[in-house]
């Protein structure tokens, strides 16, 4: 079996004439963590998104995305739906408004499990709650409404969402960024240790710095939809190449 779980090469992506990705090359192995860091519209979401096969229907992708030793570049509707959740998990940057809020946490969940796994509402519950634990989330927030979550509680649940199954790849965006510093950390944390239980690999979007610092296998930076130094914690942090890498460590007082 290949240690490489996630394999990016020439990724580009374009709006019309607009290009915002232009040739994007990383590979992510299995249980790594790959941080990519930059600035607002430096493209860092839209490579999530194609991956997680969530880009807009406008769009205009060239390059491959092989997952699992299976090109995922140009999936069908179908094929994509089979993979999400089950094999590759999302986060969303604000994972309360991902929810629908007439509807309770645990009923949503359930709903998306079923679709790829035959258990039992007492089966689902039980294995929620024992996960519930590991995270640091109180059991009767399955029986909440999304808008009565607060910001920590709600990131939790969609940690909880789109880890339940078990993927192998969690795709991360700006999952702390609405947060207050104290529940940054927690979330950075809870995610360091869901990675030890499960060996999950994950793909984090953020433009802190010091969330990549602490997570981080290995960084791509990038600016304007360009990927401009891509290593290890260590290369980046210790040894930036890049002019724009150095100047966003020293904004970070890192």
């Amino acid at each position: 079996m290949s240690t490489e779980l996630l394999t990016v090469e020439n990724l580009s992506i374009a709006y019309g004439n607009k290009r915002v990705v232009d040739n994007v090359n990383f590979s992510v192995k299995r249980g790594e963590i790959l941080i990519v860091a930059g600035e607002s519209g430096s493209g860092k979401s839209t490579i999530l998104k194609s991956i997680g096969g969530l880009l807009d229907k406008n769009s205009v992708l060239s390059g491959k995305i092989s997952f699992d030793g299976r090109e995922i570049t140009n999936l069908s509707d179908f094929e994509r739906r089979k993979l999400a959740g089950d094999a590759i998990g999302y986060i969303f940057q604000n994972a309360g408004a991902s929810f629908c809020p007439i509807r309770t946490v645990g009923e949503q969940i359930f709903e998306s499990v079923t679709a790829h796994r035959s258990w039992t509402k007492d089966f689902f519950r039980e294995r929620a709650i024992e996960l519930m634990r590991k995270i640091n989330l109180d059991a009767a927030a399955l029986d909440e409404y999304p808008f009565r979550l607060s910001g920590g509680m709600a990131q939790r649940a969609g940690i909880l969402a789109a880890t339940i199954l078990e993927p192998k790849l969690l795709l991360a965006d700006e999952p702390t960024s609405a947060l207050d510093a104290v529940t940054q950390v927690d979330v950075v944390n809870e995610l360091l240790k869901l990675r030890e239980r499960q060996k999950i690999s994950i793909v984090l979007v953020t433009h802190h710095l010091g969330v990549a610092r602490r997570m981080a296998d290995k960084i791509l930076i990038m600016r304007h939809g360009q990927p401009v130094e891509f290593g290890t914690r260590e290369q980046i942090f210790n040894a930036p190449k890049a002019i724009y890498t150095r100047e966003l460590i020293e904004a970070a007082n890192l």
